[in-house]
């Protein structure tokens, strides 16, 4: 209650902040926030041309000849918002480290602000994307609801590794490194530019313990099926994320004092 209460009183500040770092993003930008279309775009083509051949015909149960970049795009996306989220969030206090030093504030803000100015990066991304599912008439229908529950669980993992690592990062700053490299091997260790398949059994079943594989399937089954999620596939998640969340929270109350002089 008291985290809450805090983040209230600085609502002002929160959305300042957002508001500021969104126009400073873009001040000297003439393409300005069509950049957060164009970067997954081009991703998005890269391995539509590499894969669209050879996954086309791999994707079962599915037929439509958009079938396949939509599979890639509900992927590309959202693991570009986890990415995002995460990774910013490692470096959250270390870069605002003035700040921290010359104000008194709850931290705990900085965090918040990572994540609401990722959420509009991504909105901009995602409304092309559901445009595109209106023109080829393959948006989900009234099944694209249970998007959102899949999005608030993405986030809730999200922030509570982000927070984990944004704190630890401040101690040791091999772990922002550590991190980097352990993102390209997840990217290709999540079922997001392959389906699972295609896999062999026996490598099938690690997938269980990737919380992104069960997060990238439930947006696929949405997206590419028409289908809600199998919700127990997000238990694993669900309980990994409120895990991370209030081992991030611990750490960070634990050391919110320390961290000053680290900075």
């Amino acid at each position: 209650m008291k985290l809450l209460k805090e983040l209230w009183c600085y609502r002002g500040f929160i959305k300042g902040s957002v508001k500021r770092e969104f126009q400073l993003k873009y001040q000297k930008s003439m393409l300005g926030a069509a950049w957060n279309v164009i970067n997954p775009l081009a991703m998005i083509f890269v391995y539509t041309v590499i894969f669209s051949k050879l996954m086309r015909a791999k994707l079962p149960g599915v037929e439509g000849p958009f079938s396949y970049s939509i599979f890639l795009c509900a992927g590309v996306l959202t693991w570009s918002l986890f990415v995002e989220v995460t990774s910013r969030s490692q470096n959250v206090f270390i870069e605002n480290a003035n700040l921290i030093k010359k104000l008194s504030f709850p931290r705990i803000t900085l965090p918040v602000i990572v994540v609401l100015s990722a959420l509009i990066n991504f909105a901009i991304g995602f409304s092309l994307f559901i445009s595109f599912l209106l023109i080829t008439g393959n948006f989900p229908g009234w099944v694209f609801l249970a998007m959102i529950p899949v999005l608030m669980l993405q986030l809730f993992f999200s922030v509570g590794l982000g927070i984990t690592l944004g704190v630890l990062n401040v101690f040791f700053r091999d772990v922002g490194q550590f991190y980097g490299v352990i993102l390209q091997f997840w990217f290709w260790f999540t079922p997001i530019v392959y389906s699972p398949a295609i896999l062999p059994e026996k490598l099938r079943g690690w997938l269980l313990f990737n919380p992104m594989a069960a997060i990238m399937n439930a947006y696929q089954s949405l997206f590419v099926m028409g289908q809600t999620p199998e919700w127990g596939s997000l238990l694993f998640p669900a309980g990994l994320g409120l895990l991370f969340c209030l081992f991030g929270l611990r750490l960070y109350k634990r050391c919110s004092g320390d961290m000053v002089d680290e900075l």
